[in-house]
């Protein structure tokens, strides 16, 4: 069976170019995540390694799609070759039914991951002039209700609620909520 894996890196964006991709290479199943490729452990990516059988094609649109490491992506070919199955990268025309494609794969593998890696050190450069010359502000500051919050915290140091039940309520994750019970003397 001809199958094909599709990943975006959040539900905002669209993962049709990645489907029209496949329009000719007969691609019978796809398997589509909605999440970043740092982690491996994605739920359509982990059903399509259990789903592959001897003889299947695993296609994705490139490298980047599957994986953002040589590690991740040697792991998972390796994985996908131990089942009997092949794996097949349109962009980048890798193949691993080829000697060629297997020792592309790698050389591949280590592009993208040098990509990534000046990506984020460009990003870093640019965080740090940005300070320097005091243009950067970081992640905007969550707004509070300080009567809200000084109230619902009131009922926590109280033992009427949990601080786990405190932070449902105002919606917010514990670096921020410990922070701002610092921040407001709580």
């Amino acid at each position: 069976m001809n199958v094909g894996y599709v990943r975006v890196s959040s539900r905002d964006q669209n993962e049709s170019r990645q489907i029209r991709a496949f329009n000719d290479a007969g691609i019978e199943k796809v398997y589509i995540d909605k999440q970043s490729g740092k982690n491996a452990n994605r739920p359509q990516l982990q059903e399509m390694l259990s789903f592959i059988r001897e003889g299947d094609i695993v296609t994705v649109e490139s490298i980047s799609r599957i994986a953002r490491n040589t590690k991740d992506l040697l792991t998972i070919v390796e994985t996908i070759n131990g089942k009997g199955a092949d794996f097949i990268s349109q962009k980048e025309k890798l193949d691993t039914r080829t000697p060629t494609g297997k020792f592309m794969l790698t050389v591949f593998g280590a592009m993208a991951e040098l990509e990534r890696e000046y990506i984020l050190s460009r990003q870093a450069e640019g965080i740090a002039i940005a300070k320097e010359q005091h243009k950067y502000k970081g992640k905007p500051k969550i707004s509070i209700d300080q009567n809200e919050f000084r109230q619902e915290c009131r009922r926590w140091r109280s033992g009427r609620q949990t601080a786990v039940e405190t932070m449902r309520k105002l919606k917010l994750k514990p670096n921020t909520f410990y922070r701002r019970v610092k921040e407001f003397g709580i």
